[in-house]
């Protein structure tokens, strides 16, 4: 088995919608820290798992200095069928959907405060 495992700093922000009151209801910022991890039986015919700068496009252009709520939940709102809530557990499932031979996403919003996704 082959691994890749990449790193990606971005600062955007969100705002959640929760059943309880929360500071997090409110608009709010992080310097997110993302690690990506890919992994393959087999390399591809360009002898790589996933390419890095794959990797960078989906995570970096998608989220860095965005509004995560539009991003994920174009047109919608909260209460809509199908809104995401922009958690950082799913913005790492998110991510993981998103990248080529992904099986566990990394997100940190802030020192100590991290979600995991892994396929299973």
């Amino acid at each position: 088995m082959y691994y890749v495992q990449k790193t990606i700093e971005i600062s955007a922000a969100h705002n959640l919608s929760l059943s309880y009151e929360s500071k997090c209801e409110a608009l709010h910022g992080h310097n997110w820290i993302i690690v990506v991890y890919c992994r393959a039986k087999e390399l591809n015919r360009d002898g790589i798992v996933t390419d890095f700068t794959h990797i960078k496009r989906v995570v970096k252009e998608t989220f860095d200095h965005q509004y995560i709520n539009e991003v994920l939940n174009p047109g919608l709102t909260p209460g809509d069928e199908g809104y995401i809530n922009p958690s950082a557990e799913n913005i790492a499932r998110w991510i993981c959907d998103h990248v080529d031979n992904c099986y566990k996403v990394s997100v940190q919003e802030s020192e100590g405060n991290i979600a995991i996704y892994e396929r299973d």
